[in-house]
């Protein structure tokens, strides 16, 4: 075990907290991270790679031979580059089900992350990376052997990050609500360790919520051009069709990369409008709310009633919402559900902690109302004899990166020195040995 120490203000450790949506990265002990860079890759052949000024980063796979560097393909990373049409340019996530599934695209990430965002050589930093619960054995031993085989980094650690969430609201144990992109999960933390049995998913997050809204706007034959194709429009009033003029010269986009930045579009509009109802979604309750108003890109403008509370519904109460085929969505369960699930499944001695600190957490959780209405919920559930008390920071921050900040916390508090895997003991015991440091 080598004796440097790695917390401090001399040597900053690095927080990578990994989604489904984006990597948050930053130093240790600051209070946001330093890039929010999307969990996509563009991939493609063209050549022109710096005619767009500022762009980020341009990365080619470094070949011995420069005869063929022509044909190989080139990655485009983080948001600025990504937003800019390319002929051909075909865009790709790295993750699946909160896991990394493609390694190759995930290391142009790392790549672009240490050479622009952090501009460090990675050799000088330990990093503490975060990680789903439900993370399998071989992705985690690839990872450590990764960082410590091709990134060379002193020192190395792999935390849940529902533990993190939990740490980054001042909590050992409780019960980490995660909505994020792709689902909404409830994991029980006790003293710092996930119960693994007593995990609970839903496949309704952020994307659902998308699909939802992109479904209606369609319905409605509401125009979902995305602002790279306007060129110029006029004002108009409301329920007229938009009158815009489409941008000249435009490349030939691929259609993954067109789906992605109207799916830009559709998150948009969901943050903006969605709101949650503090009880079950009723029209005549909800009739009384009022109206939102967004404009779209192509300058259309139009106010939203009941259906920005009957989306949203869906993750309390998926039966609101028919799924493709006809089919009710009532085989799936709400956000309420899941949780008392998950306390279920635990020991019963831990339950009132579990009730006691309900942590908040991911992207999704946003949604206007969201914390409110599953505090009712999981009231009307649990015995009244049971405290419950729901946690979620108010800053916008606080609640999106609270995986990051609670990594940013643990790597610099002076008693988890200590556990890092050091590189002196990877090269002794090899990748097998997070599974041993890293529960």
């Amino acid at each position: 075990m080598s004796n440097m120490l790695y917390g401090g203000d001399e040597i900053g450790a690095l927080v990578f907290d990994l989604g489904h949506y984006s990597l948050r990265v930053g130093y240790a002990q600051e209070d946001t991270p330093k890039a929010e860079i999307p969990a996509v890759v563009g991939i493609g052949e063209d050549g022109n790679c710096n005619s767009v000024r500022g762009e980020p980063m341009d990365i080619d796979d470094k070949r011995p031979d420069n005869n063929i560097t022509q044909s190989t393909p080139k990655y485009y990373v983080d948001t600025t580059i990504l937003h800019v049409p390319r002929k051909g340019m075909e865009v790709a996530s790295y993750m699946k089900d909160g896991m990394i599934e493609d390694w190759d695209h995930f290391e142009k990430v790392l790549d672009y992350t240490y050479s622009k965002v952090i501009q460090s050589n990675a050799e000088y930093h330990p990093v503490l990376f975060s990680e789903c619960p439900w993370n399998v054995r071989n992705k985690r031993e690839k990872l450590t052997e990764l960082m410590f085989e091709k990134y060379n980094v002193p020192a190395y650690f792999l935390v849940k990050n529902a533990v993190l969430a939990a740490f980054a609201n001042g909590r050992a144990t409780g019960m980490v609500v995660d909505s994020g992109a792709t689902h909404t999960s409830a994991i029980p933390v006790q003293d710092g360790f996930v119960i693994t049995g007593g995990i609970c998913k839903s496949p309704l997050g952020g994307d659902y919520i998308s699909m939802q809204c992109r479904q209606f706007l369609q319905d409605n034959d509401i125009d979902l051009s995305p602002s790279y194709m306007v060129g110029s429009k006029e004002v108009v009033k409301d329920h007229d069709k938009p009158r815009w003029v489409k941008k000249k010269n435009l490349p030939e986009v691929t259609k993954s990369w067109h789906n992605y930045m109207t799916k830009k579009l559709v998150q948009d509009f969901q943050a903006t409008v969605l709101q949650v109802c503090e009880t079950p979604y009723d029209e005549k309750s909800v009739s009384t709310a009022p109206s939102v108003s967004y404009e779209f890109p192509t300058g259309y403008r139009q106010d939203f009633g009941n259906e920005r509370f009957r989306i949203p519904e869906a993750l309390f109460d998926p039966s609101v919402v028919p799924m493709r085929g006809g089919v009710v969505g009532n085989t799936i369960v709400g956000v309420g559900n899941i949780v008392t699930t998950s306390v279920g499944m635990c020991d019963v001695d831990i339950r009132p902690a579990l009730y006691g600190s309900v942590v908040v957490t991911g992207g999704n959780s946003f949604i206007q109302g969201f914390p409110e209405r599953l505090n009712r919920d999981l009231s009307m559930r649990i015995q009244s004899s049971m405290r419950l008390k729901i946690i979620s920071a108010n800053g916008c921050a606080e609640r999106r990166f609270g995986s990051w900040i609670g990594g940013s916390i643990l790597a610099s508090i002076g008693t988890f020195q200590q556990m890092w895997i050091s590189s002196q003991e990877y090269e002794e015991s090899g990748k097998s040995q997070v599974e041993r440091k890293c529960p």
